[in-house]
C-alpha cells in the first residue's frame, strides 16, 4: 500500500529516479544512505507535530461546545431577567424606594440616639472592582462575543470546524509519505574519481564534486546525534567557505552526508580515494581536456598554415585552367 502511494507522490512530486553515478570507475561505486535512527527522529517529530495539531483542534471544538451552551443559558436568562425587570419596573421603583426611606429612618434613629454629632451623614463605601482573569476571564471573553454573533454565526463555525478536522485527517499520509521518502530519497554515491550527493522530496538538491578539487573531509556529531549514534560527513572542495549567516545548502562548494551511522567509514573511504587520485598524478578529465587543447593548439595552427598556401595554389591553377576552357569555347562556338 505504502510503495503504491509513495509512487504517485514522486509521480505528482515529479521526482527524479536515483541519480546516475558519477565519473569513475563502476566496480568502484559505494552508496550509502541515512542511519535508520535519523528516520525514527524525523517519524518521531511529524508524530508530536501531528498529535500537537489534533489536541488544538480538540481543545477549540470542546471550547466551541462549551462557550456555545453557555452563551444560550446566558441569553435565556438576560431575556427572562428583562422581561421580568419591564413588567413591575414601577412596583420594583415603588419597593425600593420605600425600603431605602426605612432604612434611612432607622439609621437616622439609632445615630441620634448614641450621638447627636453623629447624625452627619456619613462618607459613601468606597467598592472595590473585582477584575475577573486567567481562565475565568478567557472564557467569560468567548461567553460574550458568542452573545453578540447573530444566530446563524455557530453553525457556520461548526461547518469550519468539521472543515478543519476533516482536511487534518487528509493530510496525515501525506505529509507521513514525504517525511518517510526524505529519509528514502538521500543518495551519497561515491566513486574512485569523484561523488554525488542528492537529497529533498520538495526541493531536489544535487552535488557533484571531483576528488580533483576536493580539500577536506570532516565529520560533526551533534549531542542528539551522539546519542542516536549519528554523524554528519562534510566535504569541501576548493572555492566554498564556511558562512555562519547562511544555510549549508546555499554553499555549492560543500556536501554534507547528512546523519550518517558509518560516518567514520565513510570519511576514510574518501580519504583513501582521494590519497590514491592525487597519487595517480591523474586530474580532472575536464580540466586536462582544456589544458590539452592550448597547447596543442600552435603545432596545429602551424600544420594548417603551412598546408594551407599549396591547397590555395592549386585551386588558382584549376581556376585559371577553367577561365582558360571557357574564353576557347566562346571563340569557338562564336
Amino acid at each position: 500500500m505504502y510503495h503504491r502511494y509513495r509512487d504517485l507522490v514522486l509521480h505528482w512530486l515529479k521526482v527524479p529516479p536515483e541519480p546516475h553515478p558519477p565519473f569513475g570507475d563502476p566496480a568502484s561505486l559505494r552508496v550509502f544512505r541515512a542511519g535508520k535512527n535519523y528516520y525514527k527522529l524525523r517519524i518521531f517529530g511529524w508524530g508530536m507535530a501531528e498529535l500537537a495539531a489534533f489536541a488544538g483542534i480538540a481543545f477549540w471544538a470542546l471550547l466551541l461546545v462549551y462557550v456555545e451552551e453557555t452563551a444560550r443559558i446566558e441569553k435565556a436568562r438576560r431575556a427572562a431577567t428583562a422581561q421580568v425587570v419591564a413588567g413591575h419596573k414601577a412596583t420594583l421603583a415603588e419597593q425600593a424606594d420605600q425600603a431605602l426611606a426605612a432604612i434611612k429612618g432607622a439609621r437616622d434613629t439609632e445615630l441620634k440616639a448614641k450621638d447627636p454629632e453623629s447624625s452627619k451623614p456619613a462618607k459613601k463605601p468606597v467598592r472595590k472592582r473585582v477584575r475577573t482573569g486567567g481562565w475565568d476571564g478567557f472564557v467569560r471573553t468567548f461567553v460574550e462575543l458568542a452573545i453578540m454573533l447573530p444566530p446563524w454565526a455557530f453553525p457556520v463555525i461548526w461547518v469550519l470546524k468539521v472543515a478543519a478536522l476533516a482536511g487534518f485527517l487528509l493530510q496525515l499520509p501525506l505529509t507521513y509519505a514525504v517525511r518517510r521518502l526524505d529519509f528514502e530519497m538521500r543518495w551519497y554515491v561515491v566513486t574512485d574519481r569523484s561523488l554525488r550527493i542528492r537529497t529533498g522530496v520538495w526541493s531536489v538538491q544535487e552535488i557533484t564534486m571531483s576528488f580533483a578539487n576536493l580539500q577536506q573531509v570532516e565529520v560533526s556529531q551533534g549531542p542528539l546525534q551522539r546519542l542516536l549514534g549519528l554523524a554528519d560527513v562534510k566535504v569541501q572542495s576548493a572555492g566554498g567557505s564556511d558562512n555562519p549567516n547562511g544555510k549549508p545548502q546555499d554553499d555549492l562548494h560543500t556536501g554534507y552526508f547528512h546523519s550518517v551511522d558509518n560516518a567514520h567509514e565513510i570519511r576514510d573511504l574518501i580519504q583513501e580515494r582521494l590519497r590514491r587520485f592525487r597519487d595517480s598524478g591523474l586530474g580532472d578529465p575536464e580540466e586536462m581536456r582544456r589544458t590539452a587543447l592550448p597547447a596543442a593548439a600552435p603545432p596545429h595552427a602551424a600544420n594548417v598554415a603551412t598546408t594551407q598556401a599549396p591547397d590555395d595554389a592549386d585551386v588558382l591553377v584549376a581556376a585559371r585552367e577553367l577561365a582558360a576552357e571557357a574564353r576557347a569555347l566562346r571563340v569557338a562556338l562564336g
